[in-house]
């Protein structure tokens, strides 16, 4: 794992918001505005950028936690600007906080922690779960 980043350091993401990132389950649509879970999914994502900055060839990441606060709507096709600030570093453990604007309106907010593993552990972790 390469050290590249320390506390404070932050990334960005933008994700313009389509049909598939709506609220919907299996009875249906719900409402026709971002989804936590799509927020969910792309705050990983943009906390993710660190990783792939950080991990060597052998290694990779893994979430391990996440929060996600959801203040506001943000309505299909807009744009929603994510960014991902490193509020610390321990071992192999990186911790982000990040926050989700639509121009100035907060969207989410919260937290997503990630672990830098070597793929064989992972993929002995993995193999244990079928026995």
């Amino acid at each position: 794992m390469q050290q590249l980043f320390q506390p404070g350091d932050t990334k960005t993401f933008e994700r313009i918001v389509s049909a598939a990132d709506t609220a919907a389950f299996d009875s249906g649509q719900v409402h026709p505005v971002y989804a936590t879970f799509a927020l969910a999914r792309d705050a990983e994502w943009c906390c993710r950028l660190f990783v792939l900055d950080m991990k060597d060839e052998d290694e990779e990441g893994i979430g391990t936690a996440l929060t996600v606060v959801h203040h506001a709507p943000a309505l299909i096709n807009s744009t929603v600007t994510f960014t991902a600030t490193i509020t610390g570093i321990q071992h192999h453990e990186i911790s982000c906080s990040y926050e989700a604007y639509e121009g100035t309106r907060l969207i989410a907010s919260g937290t997503q922690v990630q672990k830098i593993l070597k793929k064989e552990k992972l993929e002995r972790l993995f193999s244990r779960i079928n026995q």
